[in-house]
């Protein structure tokens, strides 16, 4: 189940308001269609506590001002009440400009200073890939469900070979962006997404950051990225599986060495996580096969509730280790390992070295069984 965001990414590093005394931004803002006297929101990100409405005013004949104080660019929102979504944009020091549109505000439009404009072709060329990827699947989706009725293997790996060129084009422009673009604060977003990446290029990220200018390395966006690469952890086949500890359902203390066999599966999953529930029937049938073998399993929950784990683990019959700090996506654990969408698995050698990653079904057995049988 994955851990889905629009552009939840966006929505870090944001800054603090002063009281200003002379402002240095402006938004000015054109309102189609929405009646006068409708409150438009500024708000920014609080750290873990969501967002916060700092300032707001109310359009009149069809437009709205607001004026502030900031020291650096960050990522803010426009919240029109009575109507769904917000519009990101990047708030810096000048002039920006909104075109917001009462039936689609997916739709409305950013500009004014240069990050703002580079944040509007960002987003329409995002939505043009978006729209190509929809109407791909809308065209395509009888043809997958006759393959897959026919267990058509070769249609199968067509489609979704062409489904994956789709989301590749995207994939490419955000990852090719910041090196082409050292001087915008985008690159400085884009570049902190591509730890998000379900295989993280550690060493361009590194390039890329010493490329950027140097005030944007000093925004809290870009210390936050310096951050994330001071305290990297390498999760490729080959390197050693960082070492964890954490709460376990009878609260105790357990850790990963602690629970080590043989071979490890680290499984990290949730009681709300549809797909890892339908998934564990086959793992607790592995575990059951190989474990006399030297096979152990540590399950690393992302639940919140105590009584939802600890009844989930019971109702599948999930007898061996786990842990879980009851922190959803922010589990230190999940964190220390990218985790973003669940199943995640990684599988370790007695040594604690990563011998595989996301492996299921048939795929996991045939390799659990290549590391245990003689």
């Amino acid at each position: 189940m994955k851990k889905t965001f629009i552009i939840g990414f966006l929505a870090l590093g944001l800054f603090s308001f002063n009281n200003p005394v002379k402002p240095n931004f402006t938004l000015n803002g054109t309102a189609k269609g929405i009646q006068d006297g409708t409150i438009v929101y500024l708000e920014r990100q609080e750290d873990n506590k969501g967002l916060k409405a700092v300032d707001s005013v109310k359009i009149i004949k069809g437009s709205f001002t607001i004026k502030g104080n900031t020291k650096e660019p960050a990522v803010n929102f426009i919240q029109i009440k009575g109507l769904e979504g917000k519009i990101a944009f990047i708030l810096d020091q000048g002039n920006i400009n909104f075109t917001i549109y009462k039936d689609s505000i997916a739709k409305s439009k950013i500009g004014g200073t240069p990050d703002n404009e580079a944040l509007q072709n960002f987003n329409l060329y995002s939505q043009k890939v978006q729209r190509k990827m929809e109407n791909f699947q809308s065209e395509n989706m009888e043809k997958m469900r006759t393959a897959q009725a026919n267990n058509d293997a070769a249609t199968i790996q067509q489609l979704m070979g062409e489904f994956e060129l789709l989301q590749k084009e995207l994939i490419d422009y955000t990852t090719t962006y910041p090196e082409n673009n050292p001087n915008s604060f985008l690159s400085v977003l884009l570049l902190d997404n591509m730890f998000n990446q379900p295989e993280v290029d550690f060493n361009k990220i590194k390039a890329v950051y010493s490329s950027l200018n140097s005030k944007l390395k000093q925004t809290k966006s870009g210390l936050l990225i310096k951050e994330k690469i001071d305290n990297y952890k390498d999760l490729s086949e080959g390197s050693s599986a960082p070492d964890f500890s954490g709460p376990t359902p009878e609260g105790k203390t357990l850790s990963l060495k602690q629970a080590m066999g043989k071979v490890t599966i680290i499984d990290f999953w949730a009681s709300w996580c549809g797909p890892c529930r339908k998934e564990n029937p086959s793992v607790v049938a592995l575990y059951n096969e190989f474990h006399s073998k030297g096979l152990n399993i540590i399950g690393v929950s992302l639940d919140k509730d105590d009584a939802k784990w600890k009844e989930a683990i019971a109702k599948d019959g999930l007898t061996w280790s786990h842990v879980s700090n009851l922190q959803f996506w922010n589990d230190p654990i999940a964190v220390l390992y990218n985790i973003k969408s669940i199943p995640a698995t990684f599988i370790i050698d007695e040594k604690g070295v990563i011998v595989a990653k996301n492996l299921r079904g048939d795929e996991l057995r045939a390799k659990i069984a290549s590391l245990l049988t003689p």
